[in-house]
């Protein structure tokens, strides 16, 4: 019997589809943007090798005293240099060489003119002092800044959440993505003696004062983003472990509020096998000399560099609900798995610009099929990937405008992690995959990269030119249709991708338990290929759907 059907693919489900240039990002962009997000000539002469913080909050004012040393070394002979601190904090002096320098202000930004020419390789500080009342967090994380908050007792609880925002919210430093400074920071906490200050990294020092306070200082020996570099005060207790991991014996503390011990210590108890999951499909936790913690935080959650901020009540889920709704994100813990998955993309791997945030957020979106397929089985991290479709928008690039410090979409997440998916899945080759994870932590290990850098990487090792597929769908808004029809009679296959960028070319790789498989390689022109029985038989729509966020529609 002659059997001819017409099967339309929408990858991605939409019920329209959106022009992606109707989409463009409209915003004007100011001088100030500029200054906030480029690589500029006051900031591209010089590298950052160290950043020594000391800061003193005072809670009852809501104001911070602080000192700034950093150091640098020289690239080019520039003699203005340009450091960011935001409004309204106020920069008391600066001093070059023990000298008093000469400054002038331009809304959150400092230049220091004039300054001698140093010669190309040198290396030399500049400390800034400065007061005032930093910017209160609104909505932290997402509307960050300094968090003044008491915990349940009426006790002071406070912490900085600053992405995006930016670290000179609350500390003068070159507030650019791209340069992370080499050796680490020193954070010097000064606070009530009642209370303990956390940093990230490890403890150096502990200092009475006379004054009934403390200054607890903290040191990363690695490069660090500016905003992963935090405080955390309160009435912290804490708890020591260990994990002999890919690298050896790796340090986890643990830092909850005195009355939460119980349950914290019960729902920490996650941590130990995150990181055995993330170690088997990223390589080794790549802080090993810093340490891991875990702190409980008076917001959501953060993934600053070795000092992870949690603030996700000691439920499973994210504050209970399981954004894939599916069952499976209720078997975890979404702060503990997700800001932790950031250690590999986002602070291991950085992005020199925001616009390029997909790679920190579109990775450690699917982190979380990861650790769920580790545990679970490759169904169920299927199934949570799938379930977390629904909260794809498609409503504009996942690629922001550079050099502006603007991200892009929100899609960055769940769309990121649906590009994986499929490319994962057009591989069919879960060995070479995991091995490519494990590349990219090894070949940019400590480093700040490109979407390019990450797009040429995966091209280079997978065997196949992935370019118009990542094109695609982080630089449109375009919905790809996958368009074929099947001739049961004359075995054979008829199909293209159509609703795309030209050229466009994700390959399907179709399986079952039995032992059938194919491989196809549609482009925008129509193909016909022959096809077996079996074959035919795996064209079906769930099981698309699930390797590829896909929707059918039959004619």
């Amino acid at each position: 019997m002659y059997n001819k059907f017409l099967c339309v693919i929408f990858l991605f489900a939409f019920p329209f589809f959106v022009s992606a240039q109707l989409l463009q990002n409209k915003t004007v962009f100011t001088h100030s943007d500029t200054l906030r997000g480029s690589d500029n000539a006051q900031r591209n002469w010089w590298n950052v090798l160290h950043y020594s913080i000391t800061v003193n909050p005072d809670f009852e004012s809501k104001t911070i005293k602080g000192k700034t040393t950093i150091q640098y070394a020289v690239v080019k002979p520039v003699t203005t240099m340009q450091i960011d601190l935001q409004q309204p904090l106020i920069v008391d002096s600066i001093f070059f060489h023990n000298k008093n320098c000469v400054f002038k202000r331009e809304d959150n930004v400092i230049y220091l003119e004039k300054l001698p020419a140093a010669k190309i390789g040198s290396h030399d500080s500049v400390t800034i002092f400065y007061h005032g009342k930093p910017r209160e967090a609104v909505r932290p994380p997402w509307d960050g800044g300094w968090i003044w908050k008491k915990d349940s007792l009426n006790r002071p609880w406070m912490t900085v959440a600053c992405q995006g925002l930016g670290a000179s919210v609350w500390y003068p430093c070159k507030d650019y993505q791209g340069d992370e400074p080499d050796n680490g920071a020193t954070l010097s906490i000064i606070t009530p003696d009642t209370l303990m200050a956390v940093g990230n990294g490890r403890l150096k020092q502990v200092v009475n004062t006379d004054n009934q306070k403390k200054i607890y200082t903290w040191q990363v020996v690695n490069p660090i983003n500016n905003y992963d570099i935090i405080p955390y005060i309160g009435k912290y207790i804490n708890k020591k472990d260990t994990l002999l991991g890919a690298k050896g014996l790796l340090n986890l503390q643990f830092w909850v509020l005195d009355y939460d011990t119980t349950i914290a210590w019960q729902q920490f108890q996650q941590v130990k096998p995150m990181l055995r999951a993330f170690e088997y499909w990223f390589g080794p936790y790549p802080f090993y000399e810093d340490g891991y913690q875990l702190i409980q935080a008076p917001h959501l959650g953060m993934e600053h560099q070795s000092a992870v901020a949690y603030g996700n009540h000691f439920k499973n889920g994210y504050l209970g609900r399981d954004l894939s709704g599916t069952g499976w994100g209720l078997r975890w813990d979404f702060i503990i798995v997700h800001e932790s998955g950031h250690e590999w993309f986002g602070n291991n791997i950085t992005t020199k610009d925001v616009a390029d945030m997909w790679v920190h957020e579109g990775f450690t979106n699917y982190s979380e099929t990861l650790f769920t397929e580790y545990f679970y089985g490759k169904e169920a991290g299927t199934d949570y990937n799938v379930g977390s479709r629904k909260n794809i928008l498609n409503d504009k690039p996942i690629i922001g405008p550079y050099g502006v410090n603007k991200e892009g979409s929100s899609d960055m997440y769940y769309k990121g992690g649906a590009l994986l998916h499929s490319i994962r899945h057009s591989m069919h080759n879960d060995v070479l995959f995991r091995k490519i994870l494990h590349g990219l932590n090894k070949e940019f290990y400590h480093k700040t990269v490109t979407t390019a850098n990450i797009e040429n990487y995966i091209n280079q090792h997978a065997g196949f030119n992935f370019q118009y597929v990542f094109n695609q769908y982080l630089r449109t808004t375009q919905v790809p249709v996958f368009e074929y029809a099947i001739d049961s009679a004359e075995h054979k296959i008829r199909f293209r991708w159509i609703n795309c960028i030209p050229k466009f070319n994700l390959p399907i790789s179709l399986w079952d338990d039995a032992g059938a498989s194919i491989k196809i390689y549609p482009t925008t022109k129509w193909k016909l290929m022959p096809i077996s029985l079996k074959q035919m038989q795996l064209f079906n729509d769930a099981l698309i759907q699930r390797l590829y966020y896909v929707k059918t529609r039959k004619d």
